[in-house]
């Protein structure tokens, strides 16, 4: 028979997944989101379905970003509740994993692929909407750079997390979710708006993660020493 977490006992599995990081401990947002993403993963495992499967279906809400966001405002707002959508599958597949007992290296490899991916598609999406190639290509790459250097000090023998910086995941997923909801709106009161707002919006993004890079970049080199 199949052992599902409680609160508590996932919230412990949880830090010692995350660098040592307790939830519970986390501000009130991050810890009535990922309280509630726990009783989701409760439910879907009632439900038998199974890590990969939320994953993929986050990854597929994802690829109807760049559909959408070219079309205009109700286009623009569709694409935020997509990101929405997916930012809620991406953070209840780790919790299914961890409440099921089902967390595996395999399966942290393909979550971590699937951020990614979500986060170019989401840029894709700005860029068909208007914003700037070079400015979408530098702040995916910061992006993607982040994650690199947190990978490749884990790998040097980094236990914890480093720190948490203004350019982590979460932010960007804000940064997504606020840009294409502004734009929608912009884009029903002026078409040409959504361009000039989109723009701004991943300005923001890439200046978020020059900062959380150095802040990361800079716990590094702290803890490595």
């Amino acid at each position: 028979m199949e052992t599902r977490l409680n609160w508590q006992d996932y919230a412990v599995t949880w830090a010692r997944l995350h660098g040592g990081f307790d939830p519970r401990t986390a501000t009130p947002v991050v810890r009535y989101w990922l309280r509630a993403a726990h009783t989701l993963a409760d439910l879907l495992g009632r439900a038998k379905v199974g890590p990969t499967a939320v994953t993929a279906a986050g990854v597929l809400l994802c690829l109807g970003v760049p559909l959408l966001a070219p079309r205009g405002g109700f286009g623009l707002l569709a694409a935020a509740v997509l990101v929405l959508l997916a930012a809620v599958a991406d953070t209840v597949d780790g919790a299914l994993a961890v409440v099921t007992g089902r967390t595996t290296r395999l399966g942290y490899v393909y979550d971590s692929l699937a951020d990614r991916a979500g986060e170019a598609l989401w840029l894709l999406g700005f860029w068909l909407a208007g914003a700037p190639g070079p400015l979408v290509v530098a702040a995916g790459a910061l992006s993607w750079l982040h994650e690199y250097l947190r990978a490749r000090a884990a790998a040097a023998g980094m236990r914890e997390i480093g720190a948490v910086t203004v350019g982590e995941r979460p932010t960007r997923v804000s940064a997504a979710l606020v840009g294409l909801l502004l734009a929608g709106v912009a884009a029903l009161i002026a078409p040409d708006l959504a361009a000039g707002v989109l723009t701004l919006v991943t300005a923001v993004w890439l200046l978020l993660g020059l900062f959380g890079l150095s802040q990361l970049l800079t716990a590094v080199r702290r803890t490595l020493r």
